[in-house]
């Protein structure tokens, strides 16, 4: 155990500075161990919600001495990116409760030659797919499994399972947290619609999947009446708890900049829980003086999946739905985002702005990143075509320092790096294909497609 937290203290259940309310502002406090995603009042999200008064009982350099101090640890459960920052994520979690597989902490990459190609100096990849299931989502799964773990020590506890409906990402992170902890896990998943990596991994975990002749949209509504259940628990990130580990990632930004907050934050988004994670964590640190200014946030979204842009582009003058299309980023392919009211206020709270990605586009955005050492699953190549669209229109300028946030690992998506370097993929100019040349096993034969193709 840390010396600057006592045994009594990081085991403790009292979780009366941190609870649930309503982000709409509805009057009320419900216990983050209560079976609530929406406020009984006015249907809204609901938020967690950290006292900032008890917090700032340790001022901003003692915050940053301690959370360094965890960074990478073997003392459990720090070693977690997540968990390393306990105190502002779910300080009344017990230590046995837990479920942790060392996420977070990742790679904050510099890239530095594909920066120059763009015209930026400071430009840098925060690869959250370097993670345990290979994307982001484990970030705030091992926060909402780890309470429902809690959960299910408690006296007169209804949960049983956990449920979520995915187009991948999110059960994969599920199915394994879950499976870790000894939770049944329900997986709800659209037929044919995700890629064979993505669904083989829950499949793996021992998740029940249940794939469902709808899209991500529709599943998201079935999830949601089965979850009215209070036997199973909801997993997506309209459960507020999600958020809590999610917004972990912004925080960990700053530290690796030494505590200083970038000038842009350009992230991919589909349901809208992240970039509404993102806005959570930098605005607790500003309100704990942790940090001076806020980022600029940059939602990303697919052409063909955009009501997000959609908003935006009428000043955000009411939600906008679409019957979502066709996309390579199979992950952001959603029409209806559950979090929208929370994203809407991240943007305006940091004079952001959401700006789309055909498919021609983010697949040669992502080919151009893997040819500087990157493996870009297609949602950061959304982010990257963005980021460029943004560059060259002079809003984001040489010397700002701006991060993308890579969402999950490009292995899982290998059918589109194939697809690409074959010049398979629909609509898509596969300009930077590269596919193996096959020849006989002649020395001859190599020292020729060699001389052609550097000239040696």
């Amino acid at each position: 155990m840390s010396n600057d937290v006592s045994p009594a203290q990081a085991n403790s259940t009292d979780d009366s500075n941190v609870y649930f309310r309503c982000f709409a502002g509805c009057e009320g406090k419900h216990s983050i161990y209560e079976v609530i995603y929406r406020c009984p009042k006015c249907n809204s999200l609901l938020e967690v919600h950290h006292e900032r008064e008890p917090l700032k009982k340790r001022n901003a350099y003692k915050w940053q001495q301690l959370f360094d101090s965890r960074s990478s640890t073997t003392n459990w459960p720090y070693g977690s990116g997540v968990w390393g920052q306990r105190e502002w994520v779910i300080p009344s979690l017990r230590d046995e409760n837990v479920v942790s597989m060392c996420e977070g902490n990742t790679n904050l990459f510099w890239a530095n030659r594909l920066g120059k190609q763009l015209g930026l100096n400071d430009l840098w990849i925060k690869l959250c797919g370097n993670s345990h299931t290979g994307s982001f989502k484990d970030l705030g799964m091992t926060v909402l499994v780890s309470v429902v773990k809690q959960m299910m020590g408690m006296p007169n506890n209804p949960v049983k399972a956990v449920a979520c409906a995915s187009t991948g990402d999110t059960s994969a992170a599920l199915a394994a947290y879950a499976a870790y902890a000894g939770i049944p896990a329900i997986i709800f998943l659209p037929a044919g619609k995700v890629s064979t990596a993505q669904l083989i991994q829950p499949v793996s975990n021992g998740a029940h999947v249940l794939a469902l002749d709808t899209d991500f949209d529709g599943c998201m509504k079935i999830v949601q009446e089965v979850t009215e259940d209070s036997s199973i628990y909801l997993a997506n990130s309209m459960n507020s708890l999600r958020i809590e580990g999610q917004k972990t990632v912004g925080i960990e930004i700053v530290r690796q900049f030494d505590w200083e907050a970038p000038d842009w934050i350009v992230i991919p988004v589909g349901n809208l829980g992240n970039i509404s994670a993102l806005h959570k964590g930098f605005q607790l640190m500003m309100d704990l003086g942790v940090i001076n200014k806020m980022p600029r946030l940059v939602a990303a979204q697919a052409a063909q999946a955009d009501p997000f842009y959609q908003s935006y582009s009428n000043d955000f003058s009411g939600k906008t739905s679409v019957t979502a299309g066709e996309t390579l980023a199979n992950a952001i392919r959603i029409g209806d985002p559950v979090s929208y009211e929370k994203a809407v206020k991240a943007v305006q709270d940091t004079n952001g702005i959401v700006e789309r990605a055909t498919e021609n586009e983010l697949a040669a955005a992502a080919a151009k990143a893997d040819l500087t050492g990157m493996f870009c699953c297609p949602h950061t190549g959304v982010a990257l075509a963005v980021l460029e669209k943004l560059v060259k229109r002079g809003v984001i300028k040489p010397d700002d320092r701006t991060v993308v946030i890579s969402t999950a690992h490009g292995l899982k998506f290998t059918d589109f790096k194939v697809g690409y370097h074959e010049s398979k993929l629909d609509g898509v100019e596969s300009e930077h294909a590269n596919p193996p040349v096959y020849l006989d096993a002649s020395a001859a034969k190599v020292k020729e497609v060699i001389k052609q193709r550097l000239g040696l």
